[in-house]
């Protein structure tokens, strides 16, 4: 099947309408580009595929660096800063489908495009052409895992012992199908703690890892939630600290503290966390500060909302829970600073804090060469 791409859309597909009006979303597309497509999903009123031969290229495409690029990194394809102009583009879209209608700042990237990632998660393919295991990543839209030789967006560190760990289990003559998947992760300074997760055991305790931010040691456990691109990050919290006007701060769905500890920490701070490891990696990195931890889940601490704070929000993609919008509307704090990791539901839950103007949207590029966007939006009160 043929189709004429029209834009790209938030997920990081091609847009292109079909001649009986169904809509199509492909991968290996670009804008303007005419392309042949194969169908990997097909509904009612749409399909997802993905072009498998592109009649009439974009100016903008570029060779990808890696043959396994659709499953890690599908925007290989695009000129890095085309990329940039598209994230821009493509949050002022989630805004303006919610009727928000605020500039948006240029995407802010620190340049590196490859090679950034400090977190990878492989699976293991069995070859029946050599015998061996294989470093592989599941093909994107299916269970299919494909082999693989080459990976350029994970820092070298994590490849090179991913392809250590993979030359020992060789050795001995391990079988894949034992294995789950193989974690990996390093800190800035290129130490790495990997662990083999195992079909039917529980995961391997991982070494602690620990990495300076604004100049503050933060630990963290490899297989928990901690930035993958930490350089992108420090210019996120710098920017964040220009904006903590008042000597209160909350700080929701706060991880291991990284945010408020490196913008607040010398306020009247409160961290909010649901979860239990990383509560206790939280309460670690908060020691010698007068932070107060607070293991909850942010909706249901809302009492720490206050008119004179300013509230730090970084939800999970899902965005932020009803119940704690309807209390920052009620209780109106003074500014709120909201980092989200999903445009759409930033954008949808920022349309329902009718009490407050939007003064910066910014997107950063935590993400390069995928469709993924950091975007940071400052609220103040009316």
């Amino acid at each position: 099947m043929n189709a004429k791409i029209e834009k790209l859309v938030p997920g990081g597909q091609g847009l292109a309408t079909l001649d009986d009006g169904k809509k199509a979303f492909l991968w290996n597309a670009l804008p303007g580009e005419e392309v042949e497509f194969k169908i990997t999903k097909n509904k009612k009123s749409y399909c997802e595929g993905i072009a498998t031969k592109i009649i009439k290229a974009s100016p903008t495409r570029i060779q990808p660096k890696d043959d396994c690029y659709l499953a890690t990194s599908p925007w290989q394809i695009i000129d890095y800063s085309e990329e940039l102009a598209q994230k821009q583009l493509l949050v002022e879209e989630c805004f303006r489908q919610q009727h928000i209608s605020e500039k948006v700042l240029p995407t802010i990237t620190d340049g590196k495009d490859y090679y950034y990632r400090n977190k990878m998660e492989y699976s293991l393919y069995w070859s029946h052409d050599d015998n061996k295991i294989h470093l592989a990543f599941h093909e994107r839209g299916t269970h299919r895992k494909t082999p693989i030789a080459q990976s350029s967006i994970e820092r070298p560190e994590i490849f090179a012992e991913a392809q250590r760990i993979i030359e020992e289990l060789n050795a001995k003559h391990a079988e894949a199908r034992t294995y789950q998947s193989l974690l990996i992760r390093c800190d800035q300074q290129g130490k790495v703690s990997a662990a083999l997760f195992e079909n039917g055991k529980s995961h391997p305790k991982m070494e602690l890892l620990n990495d300076k931010l604004n100049e503050y040691d933060y630990s963290y456990s490899p297989n928990g939630f901690f930035q993958i691109n930490l350089p992108v990050y420090e210019l996120v919290l710098k920017d964040i600290s220009t904006h903590i006007k008042t000597d209160k701060v909350l700080d929701l769905y706060a991880g291991v503290g990284s945010i408020g500890l490196s913008v607040a920490r010398d306020k009247q701070l409160t961290l909010v966390e649901i979860n239990g490891s990383a509560f206790a990696e939280m309460q670690n990195n908060a020691k010698g500060t007068k932070a107060n931890c607070i293991l909850a889940k942010s909706e249901e601490v809302t009492e720490y909302i206050t008119p004179d704070c300013t509230v730090i929000l970084d939800p999970p993609r899902a965005g932020c829970d009803q119940k704690l919008i309807e209390k920052l509307n009620t209780v109106q704090p003074a500014s709120i600073i909201y980092l989200s990791c999903n445009p759409i539901t930033q954008a949808r839950d920022i349309a329902l804090l009718t009490n407050y103007k939007i003064e910066k949207l910014q997107p950063y590029n935590f993400f390069p060469r995928t469709p993924h966007i950091e975007n940071l939006a400052i609220l103040k009160k009316v």
